[in-house]
């Protein structure tokens, strides 16, 4: 990563601590404090030692010394304390705002762009590379104001008693950022590194574990077993290659740390032994000073330790800041939403010379012309990357077009693409469930559903049988576990039921289905779709009997239309009806 690259993500991130400047400015108030109280604490331990070793001052007549020494330990306790939760406050607030860029820029690109990379990845770039900057605002930032402001009130302190050891500070002081410097330089690049290779190994293992059933089925466990292998090993090298610069950095602090405290000491020794006789503006050495500002030696030199502890979690954020900043970054064409509403009475769709594409503008299927009435029903049938899909992403406001798409004579581009959604209702091949109840994942966060609505869309999806059973507080883990395919149709099905929208798009919706659960699921679609227009992608020879219009998609384009009886006799669609028949005799 070049220098103007690091500079630019160091302002980005700055720039982001401008949202939580009250806990940030908390936190460094709080640490100062606690530093005040330090050197408070040195000082009364200091003539605490002084009187009772040289003016042989009675315990007893040091009691107030003492209870004020375990009051300020209290109250620095406290204020430690307090600094912590006002870091994690602060970083939390700032990741909160960061994550809901990036979830603000996924709905904006849509899910079109987002099924380009596997699902791990974008998994860890919203939790874990957030993640990853907490300790940059919590730590970091409020640690470079303190590794300037400590020193200074220290130096403040240490030149009026004594001038030379106030001139060893100030001198060895410059040695510890420097050195963190060097050492931190590469820091940036390994931890890019690390994020990237934890990305990688992220997306391969997510997407394994959904494949598990597949991957054993053709006994390919082992041979994902050694691509997973290799995929940990990369990480783990870059992790090491991570924490080597971090303990590289700690050591070459700690170093410079001793040697610095050290020559303090032996200038202070060799003053009491008589050898030395300057710095102390001629009223000599006493052992109150000695002690008070060897006590603090190691105080004056700890922020500057821990700016170079936590310039690791720098060195982390901007790692995690570059993926992240280049995603936010991202130009591309995508659908914009307007503010135009349809009558939801009818819906008729008219496409004319339409082309969909990417958005990075790359052309997918186009052009193309149709038009959908109201109530009328339209199948879309075609080989594998056909489009089906895509066009469908289209009409859903998914993908961005050129030429017209319409609905009641509006650009689909013009409408106020929430609305617009809210008035379809949708049963792909894969129902998506959600952690949740039965009840929560059919009402799926509608409000101002009754009981009654709720059991008349479970009888008319034919989910009763089982939902009387297990009751709508039964438990569904992720990727609807605890119900069979069929179950979990249905379920998807009576939550399109209760959405009560005007067009209905179904994308194979009983592909997956066993004989008797598709011919429920069947069943119950015939009835909710009766004169509704509807969009259905399909290759079940009695769901295109009963359309009105067939689109044969064939690379982008429409091979033919119209319905049934006539599409069967000729083309691409009696050809597909062909393989059909004889799938069916070989099976």
């Amino acid at each position: 990563m070049d220098k103007y690259r690091q500079r630019s993500l160091n302002k980005w991130l700055k720039s982001q601590s401008k949202l939580a400047q009250r806990w940030l400015i908390a936190t460094i108030s709080l640490a100062f404090l606690s530093g005040l109280l330090l050197i408070a604490q040195a000082g009364i331990l200091a003539d605490i030692l002084h009187q009772l070793i040289i003016e042989k001052v009675g315990k007893s007549a040091l009691i107030n010394q003492f209870v004020l020494m375990v009051f300020l330990v209290a109250l620095r306790a406290l204020s430690t304390w307090a600094r912590e939760i006002s870091g994690y406050r602060c970083g939390e607030q700032i990741r909160v705002y960061i994550r809901q860029l990036i979830l603000d820029k996924l709905r904006e690109l849509g899910p079109a762009y987002i099924k380009g990379k596997p699902a791990g990845s974008w998994a860890t770039l919203i939790l874990e590379q957030v993640e990853d900057m907490q300790d940059f605002f919590a730590r970091y930032l409020p640690q470079m104001t303190l590794a300037v402001l400590m020193p200074f009130t220290i130096l403040v302190v240490v030149f009026p008693l004594n001038w030379v050891a106030g001139l060893i500070f100030l001198l060895t002081a410059p040695l510890v950022p420097l050195f963190m410097a060097l050492v931190g330089m590469g820091a940036a690049d390994a931890n890019r590194r690390n994020v990237k290779a934890l990305q990688r190994l992220s997306g391969h293992f997510y997407d394994r574990l959904q494949a598990m059933t597949t991957i054993r089925l053709f006994h390919r466990a082992q041979s994902e077993t050694d691509s997973l292998k290799g995929a940990s090993e990369v990480f783990r090298k870059r992790t090491m290659e991570v924490l080597r610069l971090a303990f590289l950095s700690s050591a070459v602090l700690e170093f410079f740390t001793s040697l610095s405290i050290a020559i303090v000491a032996v200038y202070f020794g060799f003053t009491y032994i008589g050898e030395l006789n300057f710095g102390h503006y001629g009223i000599g050495v006493t052992l109150f000073t000695g002690l008070f500002i060897l006590i603090l030696a190691p105080e004056f030199y700890q922020p500057l330790r821990d700016l170079g502890t936590f310039y690791h979690a720098k060195a982390q954020a901007v790692g995690a800041a570059e993926s992240i900043v280049n995603f936010l970054e991202i130009r591309v064409e995508s659908p914009h939403s307007g503010s135009q509403h349809v009558a939801l009475s009818s819906l008729t769709i008219r496409a004319t010379e339409l082309e969909v594409v990417s958005v990075d503008n790359k052309p997918l299927i186009g052009p193309i012309s149709f038009t959908l009435r109201s109530g009328e029903s339209l199948a879309i049938v075609g080989p594998s990357g056909a489009g089906k899909t895509t066009l469908i992403n289209a009409l859903l406001g998914f993908l961005p077009y050129k030429g017209s798409l319409t609905v009641n004579g509006v650009e689909i581009n013009a409408l106020d693409l929430a609305k617009w959604r809210s008035t379809i209702n949708w049963v792909g091949q894969n129902p998506m469930l959600i952690h949740g109840s039965i009840k929560e994942n059919i009402s799926l966060g509608k409000q101002g559903l009754t009981q009654q609505q709720i059991d008349n869309a479970c009888e008319q999806a034919f989910a009763t049988e089982f939902i009387n059973e297990l009751g709508y507080d039964y438990p569904i883990s992720d990727r609807s576990g605890g119900l069979s395919v069929g179950q979990a149709q249905r379920l998807a099905l009576a939550r399109a039921i209760l959405q009560q929208g005007s067009l209905w798009i179904l994308d194979e919706p009983t592909a997956s289905l066993d004989a008797n659960s598709e011919q429920l699921v069947m069943t119950s679609l015939r009835t909710a779709i009766a004169n509704s227009t509807t969009i259905m992608i399909t290759h079940r020879i009695e769901q295109l009997k009963t359309s009105d219009q067939i689109m044969v998609l064939n690379n982008g384009r429409i091979e033919q239309i119209g319905d049934y009886d006539t599409l069967s006799k000729q083309g691409l669609f009696q050809s597909m009806l062909q393989q059909h028949d004889e799938g069916e005799q070989n099976a």
